[in-house]
């Protein structure tokens, strides 16, 4: 009976030791792990950044409002295929808000495509939806401007202000090519 004691003492020793000593190298392990340097998180896309396709889309409606509104670009415009599309053909806006919301998420890195109704040069290219409408450069800078005055409403940070607008700006060239061509001719 005193070995049946003395053995059931003596294992329970051993178990006990062998969980402190498991939990000893638990915590020592957790330290190493926190003594480590972890990995940078993985950098957001402008799409994330942006909040989604629901803010993008908020953007899009307020600036897409704004450019028919704008005396430059919009309804008064000098342009006079400009003034035309924003008096005329207003039926085709809520159709231009969707293909911009998708061109915006398409090109912030959202899972989103953009196709173009009528396609260009590359995939997100944007000279054949716009050179009928031969805006100038000075239009497309005050349709810029307008898109900042939209992120500024919507109160995007600066630094996704200014991705938003490189993104915009790196087409202009296609988007001013219909003015181009025209004033070439003639």
């Amino acid at each position: 009976m005193t070995d049946a004691v003395s053995n059931s003492i003596a294992r329970r020793g051993v178990i006990a030791g062998l969980s402190l000593t498991g939990a000893a190298a638990a915590v020592l392990a957790g330290a190493a792990a926190h003594a480590q340097p972890k990995p940078p998180a993985p950098q957001k896309s402008l799409y994330e950044r942006l909040g989604g396709i629901f803010a993008i889309a908020a953007v899009v409606d307020h600036f897409s409002d704004a450019v028919v509104r704008n005396p430059i670009v919009g309804r008064k415009s000098k342009n006079p295929r400009l003034r035309e599309w924003s008096t005329k053909d207003q039926d085709r806006l809520p159709g231009l808000k969707f293909m911009r919301t998708l061109w915006v998420a398409n090109v912030s890195g959202g899972p989103f495509v953009y196709t173009a109704t009528r396609p260009g040069a590359t995939p997100l290219g944007l000279e054949e939806a716009h050179r009928n409408l031969r805006i100038s450069p000075a239009e497309f800078d005050e349709v810029a401007a307008e898109l900042g005055r939209s992120l500024d409403f919507a109160k995007v940070p600066k630094r996704e202000k200014g991705e938003v607008l490189a993104a915009f700006a790196a087409h202009k060239g296609e988007v001013t090519a219909g003015y181009v061509a025209a004033k070439g001719r003639g």
